[in-house]
């Protein structure tokens, strides 16, 4: 497969807008034309991980975290990062990184981290703002039905659990066209009034190109009138973090003993015991103190994240539990994740005879160590 088909299945997975403004997702070393013999699935693409994928014949790593992260104006091999991307680039390694836009997806890393826990019924802690625009046209009646489906068929009316939602009025539309135009109904320079249908639908901010080429190949018009909004409402299942309930309420040593031996975590910091039982959990894999607010605001019993500092502790204020799990460790299980929805979606990849195709990396590429 070429990597450009394998990309739009990645970006299927995680949309790229779904990333937060100071990642760096998506491509970050190889060229998109490139023929793909195997497909190396990590956490962190350090060196040793582009040695594996030397190994094991594949061309491809899919890693989570980003190994480009910040700005970068030499490739010298000084320090680790640099020293990976030197190996890829010289072993035709493609490197795509997908963080934060799995992260806020509903399925993604803190879906996948409460299905660990046997947290249920689990919600988004902090819905992403921003995010859901409006797309508002205008079509004779005879041909909206069409245009209505092309909107649909391109990511258009999702609404929660519900699918192929717009609104529809009607009214009149005027126009008159110059010596250039082309008009479907009347003539040059008539006045023409005519009843339109005014078609509105809602979607997410990064269809968008994708929407308006559906609209103006199945629109009659030459000019086609439409108007993009962007709306205020939070997208109630985009975003960071997740809060949900456990089956059985447990005490708060039997709780963190659950989640010692389910993300199998080296220790576990945490804030002062509060004495309730813990039923109501929020988490959020990765660095998540800045949600520390919003876990109690929903009336979190514990909160689960990672690289939480020391006056942060005192943040609890006896109202719930914070425990530090470990930064890896909350994200754990993600790159299984990405395997098998690769696996799923690639059903006729053909990898050469050296390459088993996709592969989950056997690198622990965790930098923390317990003693």
């Amino acid at each position: 497969m070429k990597l450009t088909q394998i990309l739009s299945i990645l970006e299927e997975m995680a949309p790229l807008g779904y990333a937060e403004d100071f990642d760096n997702v998506g491509l970050l070393v190889g060229d998109a034309t490139t023929e793909i013999s195997g497909i190396l699935v990590c956490h962190d693409a350090l060196e040793a991980v582009i040695d594996e994928a030397i190994r094991k014949k594949c061309n491809l790593v899919v890693c989570f975290h980003p190994i480009l992260f910040s700005g970068i104006k030499k490739i010298t091999g000084k320090n680790y990062v640099e020293r990976a991307l030197l190996k890829a680039i010289k072993n035709d390694i493609a490197i795509y990184a997908v963080h934060t836009a799995l992260d806020n997806h509903q399925n993604g890393v803190n879906a996948i981290f409460c299905k660990a826990l046997g947290i249920e019924a689990s919600k988004v802690l902090i819905p992403k703002p921003n995010y859901i625009q409006k797309l508002v046209t205008y079509s004779p009646a005879e041909h909206v039905e069409k245009i209505r489906k092309a909107l649909f068929d391109a990511g258009a009316g999702t609404i929660g659990n519900y699918e192929d939602c717009s609104f529809s009025s009607s009214g009149s539309g005027t126009y008159r066209g110059n010596k250039h135009s082309n008009p479907k109904i009347g003539e040059r320079f008539e006045f023409v009034e005519t009843t339109e249908i005014k078609i509105e639908v809602t979607y997410e901010k990064h269809l968008q190109a994708k929407l308006l080429a559906a609209l103006f190949s199945n629109h009659p018009y030459e000019e086609v009138a439409y108007e993009i909004y962007s709306l205020e409402n939070q997208h109630q299942n985009i975003g960071l973090g997740r809060i949900g309930e456990l089956k059985n309420a447990l005490s708060e040593t039997e709780f963190l003993q659950l989640v010692k031996e389910k993300l199998q975590c080296g220790s576990i910091r945490h804030s002062a015991f509060t004495g309730n039982t813990i039923k109501k959990v929020a988490v959020l894999g990765g660095s998540g103190s800045f949600a520390i607010p919003n876990a109690k605001l929903l009336g979190a019993d514990a909160y689960l994240t990672a690289d939480l500092k020391y006056h942060q502790f005192y943040e609890a204020e006896n109202q719930l539990l914070l425990a530090d799990i470990g930064h890896f460790e909350s994200e754990r299980f993600t790159k299984n994740y990405i395997v098998d929805f690769l696996k799923e979606k690639i059903t006729n990849f053909a990898p050469n005879s050296l390459s088993s195709g996709i592969i989950l990396s056997e690198e622990n590429t965790n930098p923390v160590k317990y003693f």
